[in-house]
């Protein structure tokens, strides 16, 4: 009965949105979703999330997971323990969005008031995600400058390091297009979001499943690939149970933010229950996907190229057939965008918004937030990455 009762929604009517108004809520970013505002069905949560998982730092983190020595068969497991607790906790903290239809500003403030969600507010949409924002923006830039070199090899070579910028031009150069293209999927919001996710799907499936197919017939099948052990591997004396933690915490330390600030999506739920059946859907799928294309991909480029890698770029990069490169190279890039729109650029636009609302709307919170995060030159940041990441944790 209680399960049924958080379930069931309270949207705000529009005709009763003035009594927020009257309190002081003018910005109408902040403002409760209306019922005929929320248009975001089961199928477009469960298109949301599916490119964010297909992304270069995840197979990065696969990669390392492979190299402790551990048969390819126990880090799909992790995955997917990780992938399921991570559902729960989505759908979990997402259920006040779609009730309420509020964002997460809004929910800090329901929370601690008004004054004390500033500060986690400030950590969450200023630090945080700005942050993160320029990180993975600096990713997809070292990708696009890799697609360029392939097409144009000359563009690698093509002037010097910028001092004061401390970086070649080549890389700023891929750094401006990108940043201009995660600008563009900022400003466009919500709706440029569902409509790219919704052909990125799809795309994913077919390109992910070929280069798997790829890599299998290269490993000399399937059975080759799950019997594998990196030959060189960490040095640990990590038993199975603390290694399965570790993959199943590297799935969740992923989307911690995203969790946080699930409200800033769900708030245009349709209903609590779109939200749920999409997102379980979503991370179920996905990282089944996930799970078994990264392994295999990974496992079967290190057998056919004897050694060992965990990087699918570089994997990517060694390929002598250019449209393949460039149509597998564009789809992360395109993934890049997708999870730094979701995981940063959303959140960052609503948090300054809610800290400056009489200033800042969403639109200039995503403009303020792209600038800011080139300004922190995140490629500083990427020189000294453990350090970065310990002071964010």
């Amino acid at each position: 009965m209680q399960i049924s009762k958080l379930l069931q929604d309270e949207p705000v009517a529009s005709k009763n949105l003035e009594c927020y108004r009257e309190r002081g809520y003018t910005n109408e970013d902040l403002l409760p979703k209306p019922q005929e505002k929320r248009t975001m069905s089961a199928l477009n949560f469960c298109t949301l999330w599916m490119q964010s998982v297909h992304n270069i730092p995840n197979y990065a983190a696969v990669g390392a997971f492979l190299l402790m020595g551990y048969s390819p068969i126990y880090v799909m497991i992790g995955i997917m323990l990780g992938a399921i607790l991570t559902a729960i906790v989505m759908v979990a903290n997402g259920v006040v969005g779609s009730k309420y239809g509020i964002p997460f500003s809004m929910h800090l403030r329901a929370t601690y008031g008004k004054a004390g969600a500033q500060l986690p507010g400030f950590l969450r949409g200023v630090v945080a995600a700005i942050c993160w924002y320029g990180i993975q923006t600096y990713i997809g830039a070292k990708a696009l400058e890799i697609l360029v070199g392939k097409i144009c090899p000359e563009f690698l070579t093509f002037g010097n390091e910028i001092p004061f910028v401390g970086s070649h031009i080549p890389i700023i150069i891929s750094f401006a297009i990108f940043w201009l293209l995660n600008l563009a999927i900022g400003l466009g919001g919500g709706k440029t979001l569902n409509k790219l996710t919704v052909v990125l799907s799809p795309l994913i499936y077919v390109v992910f499943g070929c280069m798997s197919v790829w890599a299998i017939s290269c490993a000399g099948g399937l059975s080759a690939i799950m019997q594998y052990h990196a030959t060189v591997q960490a040095p640990t004396n990590y038993g199975l149970g603390l290694f399965m933690m570790m993959v199943v915490n590297s799935v969740l330390g992923v989307w911690a933010a995203p969790a946080v600030s699930i409200a800033d999506f769900t708030q245009n739920a349709k209903s609590t229950m779109a939200q749920l059946k999409g997102q379980i859907a979503s991370f179920l799928l996905s990282y089944a996907l996930f799970a078994f294309t990264s392994v295999v991909i990974l496992v079967g480029g290190s057998l056919f190229y004897h050694e060992t890698i965990t990087d699918v770029l570089v994997i990517i990069n060694k390929w002598d057939n250019l449209p393949a490169i460039a149509i597998a190279t564009g789809l992360l890039l395109l993934t890049t965008v997708c999870t730094n729109a979701t995981g940063n650029i959303v959140p960052a636009a609503y948090q300054l918004t809610a800290l400056a609302p009489r200033f800042v709307n969403y639109k200039r919170g995503v403009v303020i937030a792209a600038l800011v995060s080139t300004v922190l030159m995140p490629w500083k940041f990427m020189a000294n990455i453990t350090g970065f990441l310990n002071l964010i944790g």
